[in-house]
């Protein structure tokens, strides 16, 4: 077993990479590179890159993690009898590549190249009740897409929550935030988040729902900032593009959430102001209610994420 540090990437096929491009652009990501019928999507953080889609009939095609180091990579793949490729992404490094029990490819890479950070133009300086920081000077928001800053989560639909969790804590060293029943002592899944120790990480990285049937539910892209997303939800809605749910703020995990469609009919958000939790946090289970509520905002549609 090895710990990864963080979710690097989701992948996608769609038939036409311009409309993708497109999407994700009103969405907030900027093109990291184009090879041959991949498209690579990163937000403004110094990473290669968040999303992928390949050319194909439509659909989800995985997701891939960070390890801290190469060796943490040779470790894994010697462990499972794996081999150590090459990888020909924006970055480079290496890889590892892993089918879950749903099918899902998942991917664990090292070694990749940062680019350098891409400027963040929405730095605002807020007043409030309680400190007015802001003194002398306007608050602008300037009109355009949210910046996205990574990628934040996935969240995925599994054959048998127990075997996933199982599967995913064995390899990668995640731990569990907040394990969800639908009643006492029967548990649909577990918002999982990276295990780093005593440095804070966000409170769920991977959210497994055991609903049976394995599919792909969501993907959560963090922006700049609240302003930052209400910025951009009007780009998309000038866009004419497909709204699921929001904008609202979440009980567990706390942060403020809006849902987006792609124009293949897979789930986006954009969130801000999250909780971290670190090893001096211990897992919490709670009930259906909690996962579905929201503490404002609009409630759950019926048929979020299929």
């Amino acid at each position: 077993m090895i710990k990864v540090t963080d979710i690097a990437y989701v992948r996608f096929r769609a038939p036409d990479l311009d409309a993708m491009e497109k999407f994700l652009i009103e969405f907030g990501l900027v093109r990291a590179a184009r090879l041959g019928t991949q498209l690579f999507m990163r937000g403004t953080d110094p990473l290669a890159f968040a999303h992928v889609t390949e050319e194909g009939e439509p659909g989800f095609a995985g997701l891939g993690f960070y390890a801290d180091s190469v060796a943490d990579l040779e470790k894994l793949a010697a462990a499972y009898g794996l081999p150590v490729e090459e990888s020909d992404a924006p970055g480079g490094g290496r890889i590892v590549r892993f089918t879950d029990p749903n099918g899902f490819p998942v991917d664990v890479v090292a070694g990749q190249k940062a680019p350098p950070a891409l400027p963040v133009t929405r730095h605002l300086v807020h007043n409030d009740g309680e400190a007015r920081p802001r003194r002398g000077e306007t608050l602008r928001v300037e009109p355009g897409p949210s910046q996205v800053k990574r990628l934040g989560h996935c969240v995925i639909n599994v054959k048998d929550f127990r075997e996933t969790e199982a599967w995913y804590k064995e390899r990668f060293g995640l731990v569990t935030s907040d394990e969800i029943e639908i009643a006492p002592g029967a548990p649909i899944g577990a918002f999982l988040r990276c295990d780093r120790g005593a440095a804070h990480v966000d409170h769920h990285t991977l959210f497994p729902v055991g609903t049976g049937t394995p599919g792909f539910n969501h993907a959560a892209f963090e922006v700049a900032n609240f302003d930052d997303l209400m910025a951009g939800r009007e780009v998309l809605v000038e866009a004419g593009r497909r709204h699921e749910w929001g904008v609202g703020r979440h009980i567990l995990g706390s942060q403020i959430f809006d849902y987006w469609r792609d124009p293949w009919g897979h789930t986006v958000e954009h969130w801000t102001d999250g909780d971290l939790f670190n090893n001096e946090t211990p897992p919490n289970v709670v009930g259906i209610d909690q996962l579905m509520g929201n503490q404002w905002g609009p409630p759950a549609p019926p048929n979020m994420g299929s």
